[in-house]
């Protein structure tokens, strides 16, 4: 690895840390001594890249700092490519079109020489088949995910039984074939798991729920969890 890149890559490290990387940590990753990592960020230090931390401890990364958000690896590329691919095969239609249009973006931008990584990956996703239709407007769902609305479905369960429901929706998972929807369910009062494919009608509602998104993320990701525990236990 060239001695740039490598300066490049301990600032990416840090960047997607939330604590204190260690020079251990940073060394084992470039494949280099802790020396050559001291070394390199105190060059980088002597830079004015705002790195804080000592030997021992551990290294920050000012969250004030930026850099060119296209200074691209070729894994980076790749890794990029890759998923745009999937996006694009088992996307809904706006999702698959704005995967194109990324590809597109990083294409007009990154270096001649980085140029065959995206026309020409070593990489591919599997192609997809056909997914199953979608009963709700998955663009509008998201949309309504960030901004904290509710919903009002009319929902078919695997037995064909209907309810209607008002749904605070939490993410959408994306599946070869399928879509899900992850939401708190008044109806229920707990979180429930609903294919896109079996509503019937969705009703976007103007009302907001009276918690944050991401705020709602995070009690859905603890009964994930507290879920996975209990079966585990079981």
């Amino acid at each position: 690895m060239r001695r740039a890149d490598r300066l490049f890559q301990i600032i990416q490290i840090l960047r997607r840390s939330t604590r204190p990387v260690t020079a251990g940590e940073i060394a084992r990753e470039l494949e280099v001594s802790q020396r050559t990592v001291y070394r390199d960020v105190a060059d980088l230090i002597a830079q004015r890249v705002p790195i804080q931390g000592e030997a021992g401890f551990g290294y920050i990364l000012d969250d004030a700092f930026d850099m060119p958000p296209l200074m691209l690896t070729p894994d980076e590329i790749e890794a990029a490519v890759l998923g745009a691919q999937w996006v694009a095969g088992r996307g809904d239609a706006v999702l698959a079109n704005a995967a194109r249009d990324l590809i597109a973006k990083i294409t007009s931008v990154v270096p001649e020489r980085l140029r065959p990584f995206i026309a020409d990956p070593a990489i591919a996703a599997r192609p997809s088949r056909t997914p199953v239709p979608d009963g709700i407007d998955l663009a509008r769902t998201r949309e309504w995910i960030r901004e904290g609305r509710k919903i009002r479905i009319d929902y078919r369960d695997e037995r064909g039984d209907h309810s209607l429901r008002v749904i605070w929706p939490v993410i959408v998972g994306f599946f070869d074939e399928k879509r899900m929807l992850a939401a708190w369910c008044e109806l229920r009062q707990d979180f429930r798991h609903f294919r896109a494919d079996r509503v019937i009608t969705a009703e976007f509602l103007d009302e907001r729920f009276d918690s944050r998104p991401a705020t709602l993320r995070q009690r859905w990701k603890r009964h994930l969890a507290e879920k996975h525990a209990a079966h585990a236990t079981a």
